[in-house]
């Protein structure tokens, strides 16, 4: 049996092709675990699922066509059984609750880092691990707590999340997208600042950057927000 074969199988659903992209490779990024496809729409989804067999959906919740939740109870009725990560911008308590009987494991609010999702498969991967029979409560417990989330995952030196917060508003609300100094100038920092918010943005996969030309000399970067939207 290959690595690839023992590794949790994960399918994207995620209706921006952009965001898609950005999950399958954070998803190829930790160990044991392999994206064996994307889908846009509720409708991709289900094809994907007739044709390879999958432990693990991440789930956007607002697909173009169907609601998450209504697609994973559409699932459960036609007999797949694949966990769920939802992945969503809404923050509905109600929404949660009713996600658990539906097999939603996790919830990952957009936007989110690498980090969040890394560590949310990983405690997937050791309650996925947990088989056979208990030997009481507290293994049981143990299970459980697996899926259990830390707090949020530290900001590289200098970096604060107030000042992210800010830099995320600020790229977030321009519909054509910001250079490094049109943040500074929204935000109130230097350009040099803003500069490295923004590249921690594209590393977290919530930006991305292309060259702005029409200017004298070396082009200039333009910043895109692409999550969370």
């Amino acid at each position: 049996m290959t690595s690839s074969e023992k590794a949790i199988r994960v399918l994207v659903v995620e209706d921006d092709q952009v965001a898609a992209d950005a999950h399958v490779l954070y998803v190829g990024r930790v160990p044991g675990f392999v994206a064996v496809g994307k889908a846009h729409s509720g409708a991709e989804a289900r094809r994907a699922l007739e044709r390879t067999p999958v432990d693990l959906l991440l789930l956007d919740l607002h697909l173009p066509d169907v609601h998450g939740l209504q697609l994973a109870r559409s699932l459960r009725t036609a007999g797949h059984h694949a966990d769920v990560i939802a992945v969503t911008s809404a923050r509905d308590l109600a929404v949660v609750r009713e996600g658990v009987s539906l097999g939603v494991v996790q919830y990952v609010l957009k936007p989110f880092t690498f980090a969040t999702l890394r560590d949310r498969l990983v405690r997937y991967a050791e309650f996925h691990a947990a088989v056979g029979e208990a030997s009481g409560q507290d293994e049981v417990d143990r299970a459980l707590a697996a899926l259990r989330a830390p707090g949020p995952a530290a900001l590289p030196k200098g970096l604060s999340a107030p000042t992210l917060e800010r830099v995320t508003v600020a790229l977030r609300d321009s519909a054509q997208g910001l250079t490094a100094a049109g943040v500074a100038e929204s935000v109130g920092i230097s350009r040099i600042t803003a500069r490295r918010y923004l590249e921690h943005l594209v590393d977290a996969g919530r930006a991305a950057r292309r060259p702005q030309y029409g200017t004298v000399g070396r082009p200039e970067l333009q910043y895109r927000w692409i999550t969370g939207q």
